[in-house]
């Protein structure tokens, strides 16, 4: 089993137990995983880790050393140990489960009367203290290779060249509208051509005011005159009559 559910089953026991022979079986169980981890890392683990690794496992196997109890219920779970599979997240777990198992070891050791017991916790969170240093020791070395590393050049860019964005190119100027003419500069089309059709008609608005001049009296001839049209009536009138 992996490194990372071990510890997470660990984990979870120490959390449901309530009895002192409970904790101090989980806080055995979390020091022969110490020792098994350190020792899995020392011997396939990167290089730089393998001396803090192999300090791990001694002090995992002091601190099983320390605690005298009855065997585990369900055996030892170090033996199921089949690998790391990623070294920083195993040892970040492993450095929580330590801090909870000297916790737990502290309570006990407060609560007790036996002066035998005592001891024996004081000696196991020693133990777990200084595990815990060796952790935060890897953990600190992890950090450092890492920091050490070149940098990617693909490493933060949003996308493939192709879809990372342009430099937005200047918008068009908006074409300019000419300012409209004053009326009295625009070009006029040609005069329309007056109502009656015959050179010199001044339409029917003046025949009407030449009505109005003249009175009711000769208003057909002035309507006639003012239109450009002759008489017929005194045209014919005067052919009836003849020269004077």
């Amino acid at each position: 089993m992996d490194a990372e559910r071990l510890i997470l089953a660990s984990r979870h026991a120490l959390a449901q137990s309530r009895t002192v022979p409970e904790i101090v079986a989980e806080a055995w169980q979390a020091q022969a995983l110490a020792q098994a981890i350190g020792g899995r890392i020392a011997v396939y683990g990167p290089l730089e880790l393998r001396a803090e690794a192999r300090g791990l496992a001694e002090t995992g196997a002091r601190g099983t050393g320390a605690l005298d109890h009855p065997g585990p219920r369900g055996g030892s779970r170090a033996v199921r140990l089949s690998g790391v599979a990623d070294a920083r997240e195993a040892l970040l777990a492993l450095g929580a489960l330590l801090a909870e198992v000297g916790m737990a070891l502290v309570s006990v050791a407060c609560g007790t009367d036996d002066e035998g017991l005592y001891w024996q916790c004081v000696e196991a969170i020693d133990a777990a203290d200084e595990s815990t240093d060796r952790v935060r020791g890897m953990l600190r070395r992890i950090a450092e290779r890492e920091a050490a590393r070149p940098p990617d050049g693909n490493r933060g860019r949003a996308g493939p060249p192709a879809a990372r964005s342009r430099p937005a190119r200047p918008a068009a100027p908006a074409p300019t509208r000419s300012a409209p003419r004053p009326a009295d500069l625009r070009t006029e089309g040609p005069a329309a051509a007056p109502a009656s059709g015959l050179p010199g008609a001044r339409g029917p608005l003046a025949a009407c005011e030449a009505v109005g001049a003249r009175g009711t009296v000769g208003a057909r001839t002035a309507t006639a005159t003012a239109l450009g049209v002759p008489d017929t009536r005194e045209s014919a009138a005067g052919s009836a009559l003849g020269p004077p």
